[in-house]
């Protein structure tokens, strides 16, 4: 039963009226939702909606669940997307009703406590930068680079400059030169360097008075703090550009090193990765952006300010500059998430945070030495936080690509690594273990991953075998999305 539920679609399970609740006659007067609402906003007849009792509709989603992998019930070692554990004692924090049941266009003094706590967490966030201005807002890390690359242009335009162009590396995550393109600017790409570092000579032939921003990743997507950090930041200063942050690898540097010490002007923070709060399903997210201080009254608004009163009490209010780019989404943010990530910074504090980062990059070296006698690391001989191991030669030798192992993962348990990304290193696999790995589980990752290089080509090939769905047309789903229930039943 379970199976075959979990196999069908809501509609499926629908019968003409069937309900999960059945209500009684109105006890107050009964009005055409015409009358309430204006007949231009009620159409014409109700939306076909599967029509499934409670029970049925639970079993359904929870058949469902059992399906899928997720970071609480398989290893995750999806590389740049830091899918680490989610501590349940700060969900339950996050829940208690003084924080759950606030709305957000009450009266500030009456959530002074939720505005005192996103007060701490743009300090807190500040203080790991080491930039001093902060906005919670932007609701997720490609939204937090979009938001970045406006408050730049809004500053360029302040100052009578028309900057138009835009550098990043070749290994850069897709949203960087996305959101470039959003914002209005000329995009640059830049091959790296063969130990994986950023080109120096090709960064420089490019940068004039046209340069506004230079985006990096700093550890970069191949697992490497780019050494030559400081002189890129220098060269772009000279010019009048500002150096933009991808905070998406924070992972490795918490407490350790701080952009804004190595010459970031600007970043963004990926709470739902770097601080644990939940990740996938394409949301929630949160990616607050810190920048420098000759940028801050540019920050989208509001931000939250203190007030420090005569009778020596603070108060908190919200507040939007005149010269700020404006609301990049709807009231304050992913506020739930936010309180997630202030739980897991105090729970933790300074020392905590730092010894994340000193584990994560133990475990990813661990792991990376676990692996790399078969599936070989092209760049560096130790890592950072995440490594790109290379599936090549097994390819050459046997015909065995990163995704045929990466499907046969699946089969032992172990959601797979991101594959095929970077685009610099062929037949990439790029794994990231986190800090809340144990041992014991990255042993069984590596032996696995040495189990399936032992195994027949055209088993992988054809892999994986458990689940549901073995290898979907991938192309065709690509070309032909099926972006409605109805036609997906054709």
């Amino acid at each position: 039963m379970r199976n075959q539920q979990a196999t069908q679609l809501l509609f499926d399970l629908s019968s003409p009226g069937r309900r999960s609740a059945a209500f009684g006659p109105a006890d107050v007067p009964v009005r055409p939702s015409e009358e309430l609402l204006g007949a231009r906003f009620v159409a014409p007849q109700p939306p076909p909606l599967p029509e499934v009792p409670e029970p049925e509709v639970v079993r359904h989603f929870v058949n469902l669940s059992t399906l899928n992998m997720s970071v609480d019930t398989h290893f995750y070692p999806l590389g740049s997307c830091t899918m680490k554990y989610n501590p349940k004692r700060h969900e339950r924090l996050a829940r208690l009703p003084g924080i759950g049941d606030l709305h957000p266009q009450q009266r500030a003094e009456d959530h002074q406590g939720m505005l005192q706590l996103l007060y701490d967490l743009q300090q807190m966030l500040a203080e790991i930068a080491g930039l001093p201005a902060v906005s919670l807002q932007p609701a997720a890390g490609a939204q937090g680079e979009f938001t970045a690359l406006l408050t730049a242009a809004a500053y360029f335009k302040d100052r009578g400059e028309n900057r138009t162009k835009v550098i990043f590396p070749s290994s850069a995550h897709g949203t960087n030169p996305a959101s470039a393109a959003l914002a209005g600017f000329q995009t640059i790409q830049l091959a790296q360097t063969n130990d994986g570092m950023v080109n120096l000579e090709e960064l420089q032939q490019h940068l004039d008075e046209q340069t506004a921003v230079f985006m990096i990743t700093n550890p970069n997507t191949l697992g490497l703090f780019e050494r030559q950090i400081d002189r890129v930041a220098a060269l772009l200063h000279d010019v009048g550009g500002l150096v933009y942050i991808d905070g998406a690898n924070m992972n490795a540097i918490l407490g350790i090193a701080r952009p804004g010490d190595f010459g970031g002007d600007m970043m963004h923070y990926n709470v739902h990765k770097t601080f644990t709060g939940p990740h996938g399903a394409g949301g929630p997210g949160a990616g607050p952006i810190a920048v420098r201080e000759f940028l801050a009254d540019y920050l989208p608004g509001p931000v939250v300010e203190r007030n420090d009163n005569a009778d020596g009490k603070a108060t908190y209010s919200l507040a939007t500059s005149p010269r700020s780019i404006g609301r990049m989404r709807s009231f304050f943010g992913n506020v739930g998430i936010l309180v997630r990530g202030y739980c897991y910074l105090r729970t933790l504090g300074a020392q905590g945070l730092r010894a994340v980062s000193e584990d994560a990059v133990l475990n990813a070296n661990y792991l990376k030495s676990q692996i790399e006698g078969v599936l070989p690391v092209p760049h560096g001989e130790r890592c950072m936080h995440e490594f790109v191991a290379s599936a090549r030669r097994v390819k050459q030798l046997r015909d065995i690509t990163a995704m045929d192992i990466a499907k046969r993962l699946l089969d032992y348990g172990f959601h797979a690594p991101t594959v095929y990304f970077p685009l610099d290193v062929p037949e990439a696999m790029m794994m990231e273990p986190t800090e809340t790995e144990s041992k014991e589980t990255l042993d069984a990752f590596a032996a696995a991953v040495h189990e399936i290089l032992q195994e027949d080509s055209e088993l992988l090939q054809t892999a994986p075998h458990s689940t549901r769905i073995s290898r979907p047309d991938e192309v065709a789903a690509g070309r032909r999305p099926c972006l409605r229930w109805s036609p997906c039943l054709e």
